[in-house]
């Protein structure tokens, strides 16, 4: 999906989404001596470039910092991703790599960073009886495709539950990761190349640390549910993974004009054309200087100014289709057949742009919510208020924040829901908890709802936002841990003490409802509720 997050300032907040407070917790060719399964106590792993050694506990192991790609520095910036080079005797893994660069978010109070040594990925093994082969959860992080870290979520709650080995990586953000710039090979790809640079590494090395190099599930949240959209069409990606699970993002942009913020435009999409991407970098190099010898002058500029300067951040850098990597809109080539016939789940929040409205806008009265309502759907802006009136919301800044979720975030999803099940086992859901803890450094009298990103403390622990879920909500945590974990089993969620998931077969969908209600867990119709026979008609 667009991770919430899509332009000057919003971007600053919003690209935490997923990421803001979740936390902490290619290469060469393998040796030809074949892989077996570590004993649960050993914290040397033999990998293609060397060894590594992590660090044990009581009921996992953890290898942090591990190298799946050369460093993207120097001439090698804006380059598809490179082997690592091998190492001799046994490299540290007890900590995790630097963080890719980006800027600092005072939402989430994550740092920034301006390093590009950055692609470094994290494998949580669960100390299970030796002989099984683990399947294997890859995330991709959130952040709007410009912020975060795979450091920043704390798997092993997630893995030991799961019985699942859990891959954390970071990739290229931002300028670094989507940059475009005319007869620049791999234009606005970048960060892909790197997500499927990781996935090689994981089928090359996981059966090491006792994973199953042929059931890995690939999945992300925020950004990273976008990039998940984008492998599931990419050439370049198929048989790298074997199932996909899409948290809270969308495949499709859906925005209309001025739905994040007023002034927000056409700029803020989450898929651009290649020659939109490298008319944005050939202005922007214009602007900085580089307008002969441009390529060789751009990678000489330090991080540190190409994260601060106007001519860069004035630009959303986002993923370019047409392109090797991503010939066509995901949207595109799902609706044309062409995504990789993998089991999916795919799901968002109730009220996903709840967190985006309360903190991107000061009040929003009546009269504001009119002008809203004109500047984004015109002439259609009178059958938009009257399936949104005012008083069926409370205030103007809800029944804001309904229509942009609905617009951008739920009612696509449950399109290419639809579209996907009729080729692949799909499974949808809706995370409905309407009192979620609150990750994020915003007001907490505004009634947020299910947010976006409200479900990240369901499947991981986080530290930078500690929480207490009271007893229905980690009863609820369990439950969508033991879903994802049977799904990367099996690719069926179903299992023995949960409440059954049935496979997508109608459209609209019926969504599995993930409340701490017990009884309210059960296949439910949303479309109605949401309005998407309104908003697929405007589209």
């Amino acid at each position: 999906m667009r991770a919430l997050g899509r332009g000057l300032l919003v971007l600053a907040l919003a690209s935490t989404l997923g990421t803001a407070g979740v936390a902490t917790a290619s290469g060469a060719p393998p040796p030809s001596a074949a892989p077996s399964r570590a004993p649960s106590s050993q914290t040397i792993v033999r990998t293609s470039a060397g060894l590594v050694r992590g660090t044990s506990s009581p009921a996992s192991r953890s290898f942090q910092g591990i190298p799946y790609a050369a460093p993207p520095v120097g001439p090698l910036r804006w380059r598809s991703p490179r082997p690592p080079a091998r190492w001799a005797g046994v490299r540290d893994a007890t900590h995790p790599g630097n963080r890719c660069a980006q800027a600092a978010n005072p939402v989430s109070g994550t740092a920034g960073s301006t390093s590009e040594d950055c692609l470094y990925l994290n494998v949580t093994v669960p100390n299970e009886p030796a002989g099984r082969r683990l399947p294997v959860l890859v995330y991709l992080h959130g952040g709007g495709l410009s912020s975060g870290a795979g450091s920043d979520q704390e798997p092993r709650r997630l893995a030991v539950q799961a019985h699942a080995i859990v891959v954390t990586l970071n990739y290229r953000l931002g300028v670094f990761g989507f940059f475009g710039h005319t007869g620049l090979p791999g234009s606005g790809t970048f960060a892909l190349q790197d997500q499927q640079a990781a996935l090689s590494w994981v089928r090359r090395n996981i059966a090491r640390f006792g994973g199953n190099d042929r059931n890995t599930t690939l999945f992300g949240e925020s950004g990273g549910g976008d990039s998940v959209c984008a492998q599931l069409v990419s050439p370049s990606a198929r048989g790298l993974f074997d199932k996909a699970l899409i948290q809270s993002g969308t495949c499709t942009d859906a925005n209309p004009v001025d739905d994040l913020y007023p002034g927000a435009g056409p700029a803020v999409a989450t898929w651009k054309s290649l020659s939109t991407v490298d008319q944005a970098g050939d202005r922007a190099a214009a602007k900085l200087g580089c307008a002969t010898t441009t390529l060789a002058c751009l990678r000489a500029i330090p991080a540190a100014k190409l994260l601060a300067d106007p001519a860069v951040t004035a630009t959303y850098w986002s993923p370019a289709y047409g392109t090797g990597v991503l010939p066509e809109p995901p949207a595109t080539a799902i609706a044309r057949g062409r995504a990789a016939h993998v089991p999916i789940m795919m799901g968002t929040t109730s009220d996903e742009a709840s967190l985006l409205v309360a903190t991107s806008y000061q009040a929003i009265d009546a009269d504001t919510y009119r002008q809203l309502l004109g500047r984004a759907f015109g002439a259609d802006a009178d059958q938009v208020s009257a399936a949104y009136p005012l008083e069926s919301y409370g205030s103007p800044t809800r029944a804001w924040s309904a229509i942009v979720g609905d617009r951008g975030y739920v009612c696509p999803n449950q399109e290419t829901e639809t579209i996907l099940s009729r080729t692949t086992p799909t499974y949808g859901y809706e995370f409905t908890d309407q009192h979620p803890p609150l990750i994020f450094d915003v007001d907490p009298t505004f009634p947020l709802g299910a947010y976006h990103g409200s479900d990240v403390p369901y499947l991981w622990d986080t530290p930078h936002h500690p929480v207490r879920l009271t007893a229905p909500q980690r009863m609820l945590a369990d439950q969508m841990i033991g879903y994802l974990g049977g799904f990367a089993t099996t690719g069926n969620p179903n299992g023995t003490g949960r409440p059954h998931w049935p496979r997508i077969r109608t459209a609209p969908p019926a969504l599995h409802q993930f409340t701490p209600r017990r009884e309210g867990q059960h296949p439910t119709p949303t479309a109605t509720r949401h309005h998407c026979r309104l908003w697929h008609s405007l589209r």
